[in-house]
């Protein structure tokens, strides 16, 4: 991932801990969670190891941050989506862009929603610290995009009245399911699997909550067209600079 931003209290784009982050979500990508131990990091980084002990206290605060750094990239990625009056292709332009970022590194991927998978085990610390799984004030700031166009798509009235917070549950929960097992080569056998699996069960869980399905369909497909819009800006302006 480009342009991760900055770790929290860190006051420069190139200072230590900021190496550190950087430094693992690069062997994250290239090397998968084998490779995150205080001595590569450090290596990777060009630093000493006691740097991750002094900076974040250990690996598994280390990881807390990265997975933190994750999310804000995430919120980022949901930032670049414009709020149209269709929710329904607002919610699947940002779908689509979870999947994207998924793709740039299934590792980090797996970090940031504590996933079980063949590539890894992330296990959370056992304390409450306001910064684990979904507490994470960085976690929130990419989530509330998602809340905002659900309470959205209830206000609308094209589904039936209910909770949007619900809602925003069913939807995140669909996405991150399919996402994970489409990482996990389970869709291996579909040429197209945002055509054949990601959009259809979108449509499915919009007519189960009240939509009508005509519509729905062609909001997702609207969603589609609003996410190669906004993804080719996006690289015109990276190949313009």
């Amino acid at each position: 991932m480009r342009n991760m931003g900055r770790t929290s209290g860190d006051p420069t784009p190139d200072g230590v801990p900021e190496r550190l982050v950087q430094a693992t979500i690069r062997l994250l990508a290239e090397q998968g969670p084998s490779a995150i131990k205080a001595r590569t990091v450090a290596s990777a980084s060009g630093l000493s190891t006691m740097a991750v002990y002094h900076h974040f206290g250990g690996i598994a605060e280390l990881i807390r941050a990265v997975a933190d750094r994750g999310f804000t990239e995430l919120d980022r990625a949901f930032s670049q989506v414009p709020v149209t009056e269709d929710p329904i292709a607002d919610l699947f332009a940002m779908a689509l862009m979870t999947r994207r970022v998924a793709r740039e590194n299934p590792h980090l991927y797996d970090l940031m929603f504590g996933l079980s998978t063949r590539r890894a085990t992330y296990r959370p610390l056992s304390d409450s610290d306001v910064r684990s799984s979904g507490r994470s004030p960085a976690f929130r700031g990419a989530y509330v995009h998602l809340a905002e166009a659900c309470a959205r798509l209830v206000s609308s009235g094209r589904i039936g009245q209910q909770e949007p917070e619900a809602v925003a549950a069913q939807s995140w929960s669909y996405v991150h399911g399919c996402i994970t097992l489409e990482l996990a080569d389970h869709f291996a056998e579909f040429a197209d699997p945002v055509a054949q699996v990601l959009l259809p069960m979108g449509v499915n869980l919009a007519v189960g909550l009240g939509d009508d399905r005509e519509r729905a369909q062609a909001s997702h497909e609207a969603g589609a067209r609003l996410y190669d819009s906004v993804t080719r800006g996006s690289e015109d302006q990276a190949v313009a600079e």
